[in-house]
């Protein structure tokens, strides 16, 4: 045991389940050699108190197998366990010990296999009367009765009597569930044990003592425990009394009693028990009832019939599971109390069946059926005619239950052998019914589909019901058969023919009728019409021709046919009786899924021709005309019954002998006809097609006459002549004339359509189709009808001379049919059929050239261009294929007539489009059709001529991309077309083209039949490489144009397979191509931006720096000349350049080229490469290259050294941008291509800015950088009114912080200030003005040069050229202070200059601030004669309007009054006394600054006076400027007074002119002053002044607009008068 445990342990990763089987089988095998060991080990492990449920159960179920295998065991170890077992099994009952109890149960049961009077003494001893025992007890007891019989059947009697003392006590609903089931087993056990009485060797018990120790308990059980609310306890009682009662009932004394039982099950229908164990034990007591033929009392009949009947009448709760198999059970319990009570059962039904309720009727007489139905015993005739009145009462309900109920009982009478009792009454409803409802069928309506399904259910029954009938009832009435007949010929639901033709076929084999008996039903049944020959045969015949539909109805048709033949065509019989035979062998032999139609019409044609052939000179056959044309209504369209009767009509009427009747039945068939119907229609022009075989000039006659009755007019085409139901349209009734006239010609006799073929039949057709609206419909009809003509007339041998009259009119028609189709869907067979018609219009006369090539053109565009279709639409993949199969078999014959290169070209340039097409079906069409027109054409032409100069290029540059096409079969295809085109070109120019090519070029196209796309593409290389030395410069141009254009247009191998092409030629003839670089880059950059895949990309712009090496002149003109600025192609192109920095460096130094050329003189061009060097580019283009180089580049030593030429060339560049010149001739290109403006950050300044901060970045001075943003030099520059203030920044701060570069840029900088290009002048001049200021020019000994530059643009007419020079000039004394004296006369003299008439604002002002400088370096002597020019240029502008001027003058005034020593000292004495009175005025100047300077330069010039007392004024008070002038000028005018008083007069009169000045601040300040004057004026000069004038003028300002105008004028004017005043009193006479 141990060892064993240790094995299970080390199972090492064994599972739970793995070990526990391990364990076992150990155990037991441990068990084989020594049994009392191992059980005894297994005892001592159960008594163990610790163990766990589970183990003890595993150590069971382990014991159970050992006792099963050892068989008996020791006693001593049995007595043990069983002890034990018992134990366990009687514990407390949880989860877990009910499993222990289970097993230990079973283990009990094991050992009683060998140990059985331990075990059951064991058990015994446990069951006690009258105490109630454990579950488990009861339980193993019934499991050793089950197992044991025999053995068990001694204690039976004491066990049974024991549980019934313990019925009382039992109270819990499980206990009881226990003792059913141990009741059922061992009834079970006893009618086993009873079955084998002779091998048991106990005493004997009689069946009848078994039953008396059972009765008690089934009492018990039925009128206690099966009142028990628990549904279990229920449940378990009824499933034990069915076992009980097998006992019970054979006993006669229990029997009786048994039944007084039966209400009370009865009743406990009504309870929540299945309904199917309670019928279940009536059932068996009713059976056994019978079978004892002792009948339940009949007091209880009434209850059982209620009950059992509510249990069929009434739906079965939704807790009923065994619902239908509670029905079966029940009606069981019916047909056993029919035996027994017939009468009283059949009363009862017929009670029920006065109830009106439809669930109560149907169940009654499902009921009733299962009676009649029960065959043994034999029902009494008296029941069953009890059954039947009881049907009849219900024959007039119409509801469907009821009457498919009443016609199953009708069957079932007949099937149980009552067909005397349905004669009559039965075969009568079975007719009604059948009539109504095929009636209700035919006419339903498809709101009431519940309706419609319940009548089929009726039908389907009915059906069957007559199936019945008429194979089981003999001596059928004639007038049931007759019925039956005329609903095969009247009815419209033919699903119901079948079972009718068979059932009609049974009446007639199996009852053949006398003569006697014929006459005697006929002068019975005159009412009934029988049905003529003609019309009996022509409605079979044209419902065989769907001999399969309502479950195979033609073959019992054509055995009805077959029986009734001597009825019908006596004359036809023995022709039938050989036929139909062969017929249904056909159709046997085949299913609905495997026979063909049209051979099956065949054959029904052919028996209907052999069949009218036996009635030849009759008017049989016109008389079956006139009944196929009278049941042409009778059937729906479209019907394959209706389409093989217009072609059996057609037949008919062929072999028609009267003429005029064969008009009036053809004429009839017209008018009636709904030309709308597209059936109708086709099924009239079959039959007058299949007419015309033998009657052509009756069929043309009739056609004739009813055109003319119906005449061409729209109001005629209206009229519904015979049908009031359908109009018919214009467009409708001219098509289906031109098919019939069409299908004439098809059909008619080869003599007759020669001789009809041009008039009527074609003219005809061509009439109706030009007057008539021409749609789709028409179109086809149209079509149809010339496809059908010109096939009849080629069909005929020995044509000889005959020529097609009408073939250019049908032409010409034809194609403006294909034009009109949609040229990218196909939507209808218009365009198939009108190629299809093409084909056939090969009749003489012939199509000329031209015609050919139009018909061509036409017929590609026409189904190229059509769309693959799905997969799943089957109708247009059939149009699909016969559109192509057309346009192959056109172009076959057309192709003929234009065979020479300019004919190949032209249908190649048709074919081109389709080939670069993006979907594979239009490439693969298109590449088949090229390769097949090719190979006409090598074929036809051959080396005769050659092609032209450039074709084979581009005819092989179209190709090659499609040899790796993702469809195998283009690849093939496109590699047998570069196969043809080679084998003609090398026959034609005689070439080095020899078998190893022919041998490689075999091998690349066998590796193009793979499916791996990179070894199609190896494949595709090396045929590249195998043709390229085939082709001269101007081909090898045509071919990479060729192939740029398919980049793009397919997938990532077509665009690889064209670049690769391109490379291989470009890589193999790139030297021999200089004078096509430019047209082969063109082709390679407008195709570029359409390569979305980067490896395509990446090659291409290899292939452009391949021709760059080479030609780099001409490629980076060509580039930069692009019509859009830096599209993604370009980027990469440049990309790819930068990525090799001396090939860059090289580059950028041709971009700067290009932009310095438009402001440097224009040189001539002495090479090829010259020429592109001096060809115009455009500079936003090149700008944007630059600044993407710059960026991308590697910025090395050598880079660095362009530095200075790139930031110079730069700003040339934006300096150029701020002008109208400006604009980019990209502008035009973008707006044309965009539609819009060009994005905000790409135009010049933007991007010159861009390159330029780029520029400085790469520098590595952040300190430069920071500068420059901080002191915002980037946005002066972007706006034009600041670009000159920007520049001066820029190259201050580049002064300040580039010394290495500062002497290349003063040389860029002289070289720009003598461009011819005005604004390349002023921004060198702007950067000149700061070289200026510092003493970089002089010490690179650049001065004179520049100063020489400068005077050049003092004298220009630019205004900004001229500031900026003289700015520039006044810089020297910053820059070169020392040099001033040297040029002082040159730079006098240009700013004189600027000083003089005519004066410009900003010139003058920059003059006069340049000579502000100037004078700072100068000294008395050095200005000369100037001196005196430049104080009189200053007072000129101290009155000037502008604020400028005003403020430089009395700026350079102070300068100069600074520089005056003695020489000078009195002239400017003098001239400081003229400036005075306007110093003193414009000291309150409008201008602040000027009034500031004004102030300034008139207290530097006070010491001119020479008084002492104005040099000490106070003139840096802190009083305001208005109270300090005011002070000051008193003073002024104080010191006159006493010393000198004519300057104040004079000063007056100065002042007085200023009172008219236009600045209002110089008008109150000339007012002040005046004021101020007068009141210092002595009385002596009083005299003289003009008293009047004055104050006519200070009155005259009393209406100045300005406010402070006006007072200022009135206290000078109240002065005036005060000092008017003063006279008049010192003056008698008076002045004033």
């Amino acid at each position: 045991m141990d060892s064993g445990s240790a094995k299970t342990d080390t199972a090492g990763g064994a599972g739970p389940d793995t070990r526990k089987m391990l364990a076992s089988v150990i155990i037991t095998e441990k068990a084989t050699t020594e049994p009392s060991t191992v059980i005894n080990a297994l005892i001592r492990c159960l008594q163990v108190p610790e163990i766990s449920t589970q183990r003890k159960v595993n150590i069971y179920n382990v014991l159970q197998e050992i006792i099963q295998q050892e068989g008996e065991l020791e006693d001593q170890g049995v007595q043990r366990l069983v002890a034990i077992a018992s134990k366990e099994m009687r514990e407390s009952l949880e989860v877990e010990g009910y499993v222990k109890a289970e097993v230990a149960s079973d283990t009990l049961v094991a050992l009683s296999r060998n140990h059985f009077n331990l075990v059951m003494y064991e058990l015994q001893h446990h069951l006690k009367p009258l105490n109630l025992t454990d579950e488990f007890v009861i339980v193993t007891l019934a499991k050793l009765a089950n197992g044991n019989v025999f053995e068990f059947m001694p204690y039976m009697g004491i066990t049974l009597a024991t549980i019934f003392t313990m019925l009382r006590l039992t109270n819990e609903a499980k206990m009881c569930q226990v003792i059913c089931s141990a009741m059922e087993t061992f009834c079970e056990t006893v009618q086993f044990y009873l079955r084998h009485l002779e091998d048991s060797v106990y005493p004997v018990m009689t069946e009848d003592q078994f039953a008396m120790k059972l009765f008690p308990m089934y009492r018990y059980f039925v009128t206690v425990w099966l009142r028990n609310h628990n549904p279990e306890v229920k449940l378990g009682v009824i499933k034990s009394l069915k076992p009980m009662l097998t006992l019970l009932l054979p006993n006669d004394d229990l029997r009786n009693q048994l039944y007084d039982y039966i209400p009370l099950l009865l009743a406990e229908y009504r309870g929540g028990l299945e309904a199917l164990f309670i019928t279940q034990v009536l059932r068996q007591i009713l059976e056994t009832s019978v079978t004892t033929n002792t009948p339940v009392p009949q007091m209880q009949l009434h209850t059982i019939f209620t009950e059992l009947h509510i249990q069929v009448c009434s739906k079965a709760p939704a807790q009923q599971q065994y619902s239908s198999q509670n029905l079966a059970e029940i009606v069981h319990c019916f047909i056993a109390l029919a035996r027994s009570y017939p009468k009283e059962l059949m009363k009862f039904f017929l009670g029920q069946m006065e109830m009106s309720q439809e669930a109560i009727r149907v169940g009654t007489l499902t009921l009733i059926r299962a009676v009649v139905s029960a065959a043994e015993p034999r029902m009494n005739v008296r029941t069953i005619y009890l059954a039947i009145r009881v049907v009849k009462t219900t024959l007039s309900d119409t509801r469907f239950k009821v009457r498919m109920a009443i016609l199953r009982i009708i069957g079932q009478l007949a099937l149980s052998g009552y067909q005397d009792r349905i004669k009559g009454w039965g075969l009568k409803y079975v007719s009604v019914q059948l009539t109504l409802s095929t009636y209700k069928l035919t006419n339903r309506r498809e709101s009431f589909y519940q309706r419609d399904l319940e009548e089929k259910m009726v039908h389907k029954v009915t059906m069957d019901t007559v199936r019945i009938i008429t194979s089981s009832v003999s001596g059928m009435t004639n007038e049931f058969w007759l019925r039956l007949l005329c609903y095969v010929m009247e009815t419209d639901h033919t699903e119901a023919l079948t079972p009718i033709c068979i059932s009609l076929t049974n009446l007639v084999e199996h009852q053949p009728r006398t003569k006697d008996v014929e006459a005697s039903v006929a002068s019975k049944s005159r009412h009934v019409d029988l049905p003529a020959p003609q019309k009996l045969l022509a409605r079979l015949l044209v419902l065989m021709s769907s001999p399969y539909k309502g479950e195979g109805r033609g073959i019992a048709m054509l055995n009805l046919l077959r029986t009734l033949s001597q009825s019908i065509a006596p004359a036809m019989a023995d022709m039938w009786e050989l036929e139909i035979p062969l017929l249904v062998k056909y159709l046997e032999e085949h299913t609905e899924f495997t026979w063909n139609q049209k051979t099956w019409e065949d054959k029904l044609i052919q028996f209907l021709r052999n069949s009218l052939k036996k009635t030849r000179g009759s008017n049989w056959s016109l008389r079956l005309s006139k009944e196929l044309n009278n049941q042409i209504e009778s059937f729906d369209s479209p019907s394959l019954e209706k389409g093989f009767l217009y072609r059996a009509l057609g037949f008919t009427l062929a072999t028609g002998l009267e003429a005029d009747k064969v008009e009036t039945l053809l004429l009839e068939l017209l008018y009636k006809t709904d030309y709308g119907n597209d059936f109708d229609r086709e099924g009239v022009i079959l039959c007058f097609g299949l007419c015309a075989r033998g009657q052509v000039k009756t069929v043309l006659n009739v056609l004739h006459d009813f055109e003319e009755r119906i005449q061409e007019s729209e109001q005629s085409w209206q009229i519904g002549a015979w049908r009031k139901d359908h109009p018919w349209r214009r467009e409708t009734v001219k098509g289906a004339l031109m098919v019939m006239y069409s299908c004439v010609a098809s059909y008619c006799h080869p003599q007759m359509l020669l001789t009809h073929v041009d008039t009527p039949i074609t003219a005809k057709i061509i009439h109706h189709f030009s007057s008539s609206c021409q749609d789709i419909c028409l179109k086809m009809a149209f079509l149809k009808s010339v496809v059908q003509v010109t096939d009849a007339i080629g069909n005929i041998k020995d044509l000889e001379d005959f020529e097609f009259a009408q073939k250019m009119s049908l032409t010409g028609i034809i194609i403006a049919t294909i034009k009109a189709e949609p040229t990218d869907s196909l939507v209808s067979p218009v365009r198939t059929m009108a190629i299809e018609a093409l084909s056939h219009l090969s009749l003489k006369p012939f199509y000329s050239t031209e015609e050919n090539n139009e018909l061509m053109d036409i017929s590609i565009h026409s189904v190229i261009s059509l769309q693959p279709p799905l997969e799943d639409n089957e109708s247009i993949q059939t149009l699909y294929a016969n559109a192509l199969q057309a346009l192959e078999h056109l172009m076959e014959g057309l192709m003929q007539r234009q065979l020479d290169p300019k004919g190949l070209q032209e249908m190649v340039h048709l074919l081109e489009k389709w080939i670069l097409s993006e979907r594979e079906g239009e490439r693969e069409k298109a590449m088949n059709l090229h390769l097949h027109l090719l190979q006409i054409h090598v074929q036809s032409v051959g080396v005769c001529i050659p092609l032209k100069l450039g074709q084979f290029g581009t005819l092989v540059g179209l190709i090659a991309p499609r040899t790796c096409d993702s469809h195998t079969r283009t690849r093939m295809a496109s590699m047998d077309v570069l196969s043809s085109l080679l084998d003609l070109h090398a026959s034609q120019t005689c070439s080095l083209w020899g078998p190893s090519e022919e041998l490689e070029l075999a091998k690349c196209k066998e590796d193009l039949q793979g499916l791996d796309m990179e070894e199609i593409f190896s494949a595709s290389s090396r045929i590249a490489k195998v043709v390229c030395m085939q082709f001269n410069c101007d081909e090898v141009v045509s071919l990479i144009q060729k192939l740029c254009e398919n980049i793009g247009a397919m997938d990532l191998w077509h665009d690889k397979a064209s670049v690769t092409w391109i490379g291989t030629f470009l890589q193999r003839r790139t030297k021999e191509l200089e004078d096509k670089v430019a047209e082969i880059l063109g082709a390679i950059l407008v195709h570029l931006p359409v390569a979305d895949h980067p490896e395509v990309r990446r090659l291409l712009i290899e292939g452009i720096l391949l021709l760059a090496h080479y030609h780099q002149e001409t490629v980076l003109t060509s580039l930069l000349r692009q019509p859009l600025p830096m599209e993604s192609h370009l980027t990469e192109v440049w990309l790819a350049v930068a990525e090799n920095v001396p090939f860059a460096r090289t580059m950028l130094r041709g971009l700067m080229g290009r932009l310095q050329a438009r402001f440097t003189p224009r040189a001539n061009a002495t090479s090829k490469a010259d020429i592109w060097r001096l060809a115009a580019v455009d500079p936003l283009m090149t700008l944007c290259t630059v600044h993407l180089l710059i960026q991308k580049m590697d910025m090395d030593d050598k880079v660095l050294d362009l530095f200075p030429d790139l930031i110079y060339t730069l700003l040339l560049q934006l300096s150029g941008s701020q002008g109208p010149e400006a604009v980019s001739p990209v502008l035009k290109t973008w707006r044309l291509v965009h539609m819009r403006t060009l994005p905000k950050e790409i135009d010049l300044q933007r991007i010159t800015i861009k390159s330029m901060k780029l520029l400085f970045r790469r520098l590595s001075s952040e300190q430069l950088v920071r500068t420059l943003e901080e002191q915002g030099v980037w946005s002066l520059l972007q706006t034009s009114s600041t670009f000159l203030q920007g520049v001066g920044l820029l190259a201050r701060f580049c002064m300040r912080n580039m010394e290495g570069y500062r002497q290349r840029l003063s040389e860029l900088v002289l070289r720009g200030m003598d461009s011819d290009v005005l604004s390349c002048r002023i921004s060198s001049t702007a950067v000149c003005v700061e070289f200026m200021s510092d003493p970089v020019l002089y010490q690179e000994k650049l001065l004179k040069p520049t100063v020489l530059m400068l005077e050049k643009g003092v004298d220009q007419e630019d205004e900004a050229l001229r500031v900026l020079s003289l700015r520039a000039l006044g810089n020297m004394a910053l820059g070169a202070p020392k040099k001033v004296r040297q040029y002082r006369k040159l730079l006098l003299e240009k700013c004189l200059g600027s000083l003089r008439e005519p004066v410009v604002t900003s010139v003058t002002s920059e003059g006069m601030e340049a000579l502000a400088k100037i004078l700072a370096e100068l000294r008395e002597g050095d200005v000369g004669s100037s001196f005196g020019i430049i104080s009189e240029r200053c007072r000129a502008f101290f009155d000037n309007e502008s604020e400028l001027l005003r403020l430089k003058a009395f700026v350079l005034f102070g300068k100069l009054g600074k520089l005056v020593r003695i020489s000078k000292k009195h002239f400017f004495k003098e001239e400081v006394k003229k400036a005075w009175i306007p110093l003193m005025l414009h000291c309150q100047d409008p201008c602040s600054e000027a009034a500031q300077a004004c102030m300034t330069t008139m207290f530097q010039c006070v010491h001119f006076w020479g008084w002492k007392a104005l040099e000490n004024s106070p003139g840096r008070s802190n009083t305001s400027v208005a109270e300090e002038m005011t002070v000051f000028q008193m003073m002024l005018c104080s010191i006159p007074t006493q010393k000198k008083p004519a300057v104040l007069y004079s000063f007056l009169l100065e002042t007085m002119t200023y009172v008219n000045s236009n600045l209002p601040r110089i008008r109150i300040a000339a007012c002040d002053l005046a004021g101020i004057i007068m009141q210092q004026m002595p009385a002596h000069h009083l005299k003289k002044l003009d008293f009047p004038a004055l104050r006519n003028s200070l009155q005259e300002l009393q209406l100045d607009l300005d406010p402070g105008v006006r007072r200022a004028a009135l206290e000078t004017l109240k002065v005036l008068d005060t000092c008017c005043q003063h006279q008049l009193l010192a003056s008698p006479e008076g002045i004033c």
